[in-house]
């Protein structure tokens, strides 16, 4: 990170840092320290001749790549609230420490877009190292929720309830575009310098491709969570003199809403009210949670999971709407003098509490069920 300090742009889900916060310039200082040369600011497609990559195996090559991480990690955690900003506990480092973690000893030469692309992609990566939870969903849940309709505005403040920090979905038979989407990682930001929220998606595609999606969420609907970065990545471009082909991201933008809206679904299920979440290897158990640093004698440190957890997702409700498929309950037919049909799932949510005091907001999925029987 620049030692002036830093304020970030985003090109095509790229971040770009240009001078001028003190906030991010605090997190520069810490990364700096430290860091050994020639170990950052590498770019990574993914391992050669592997086509389908876990999100273990795209960890494993990534902490190749930065092996510092766990150390940074821990100085940037360490100085939450005193040195550096007080950021909220449902993000786990803001995006200003990672980019710095990519940029410490980079001259200003060696940070152009192909080394700053990595921020989004070690970001993802580096916050599910410490919980790796697999959520998978089963598949006839799956498709009800990707088919299941979002309306109006996010309800930005449900994705709080993330069951850890950063999630990885798998995403079977799901596409991006043209491309088979294996799974996704989803996690939050928290602007070091606006105190802007962002959910954050890292996609995995077949052939080893990772794509960051940033979406600015508040009250507004999904398609414009998707553009609002693109707002503040012409602005950002205009500062730095950098060419932005405006239109073709905007395009882009627009036409990556159907898809990502399909995503948004799962991790809203993930954080409504009541899912059904349980560990594939000992039923009965839930996510716990956010793990907390270990007194140790170097101090408190943040340990990493020391393996995956495959959670499976959806398992009691998934097997009523399969039985439900077999039964024909997908199918539209006459049934005396009604009309039967499946009406589809969909989002329900409201607030709860005293009209003076704390209310909490309440984001229930409504599963298809058979109208009309």
């Amino acid at each position: 990170m620049d030692p002036g300090g830093a304020k970030r742009a985003r090109k095509e889900g790229k971040t770009i840092n240009v001078p001028g916060d003190s906030r991010e310039r605090s997190f520069s200082g810490r990364a700096a320290a430290g860091s050994k040369p020639g170990c950052y600011n590498r770019r990574i497609e993914g391992a050669k001749g592997m086509s389908r990559m876990d999100p273990k195996e795209h960890l494993n090559e990534w902490m190749r790549h930065y092996p510092d991480t766990g150390k940074h990690v821990t100085s940037f955690r360490a100085g939450r609230g005193s040195d550096l900003p007080e950021w909220p506990e449902w993000c786990f480092l803001p995006m200003a420490a990672w980019y710095a973690m990519v940029t410490s000893k980079a001259s200003n030469a060696e940070r152009g877009l192909d080394a700053i692309a990595d921020v989004g992609k070690l970001a993802a990566i580096g916050t599910w190292r410490y919980t790796q939870g697999v959520y998978r969903v089963q598949p006839d849940m799956l498709a009800a929720l990707t088919n299941s309709t979002i309306f109006g505005d996010l309800p930005s403040e449900v994705f709080h309830r993330l069951p850890e920090w950063c999630v990885y979905v798998e995403t079977p038979g799901l596409n991006w575009f043209e491309h088979e989407l294996l799974g996704f990682f989803a996690h939050l930001e928290w602007d070091a310098n606006t105190g802007r929220e962002e959910l954050r998606l890292l996609l995995n595609l077949h052939g080893g491709d990772l794509v960051v999606v940033p979406l600015h969420i508040g009250n507004w609907t999904v398609a414009e969570a998707l553009e609002k970065p693109l707002e503040e990545a012409k602005k950002q471009a205009g500062l730095l003199n950098l060419p932005l082909p405006a239109d073709q991201l905007l395009a882009y933008a627009r036409g990556a809403k159907d898809y990502t809206s399909k995503l948004i679904s799962l991790l809203l299920y993930l954080c409504s009210d009541k899912p059904e979440i349980d560990d594939a290897r000992k039923p009965g158990h839930s996510p716990g949670g956010r793990p907390q640093p270990v007194k140790t004698k170097r101090g408190l440190v943040l340990f990493a999971a020391e393996a995956v957890r495959t959670w499976q997702v959806g398992e009691q409700t998934g097997e009523r709407l399969r039985v439900q498929r077999l039964a024909g309950g997908s199918e539209v037919r006459e049934r005396g003098s009604k009309r039967v049909h499946v009406r589809r799932g969909h989002w329900y949510g409201y607030w709860t509490g005293p009209r003076t005091g704390d209310q909490s907001f309440i984001y229930r999925w409504i599963s298809p069920l058979v109208a009309g029987s």
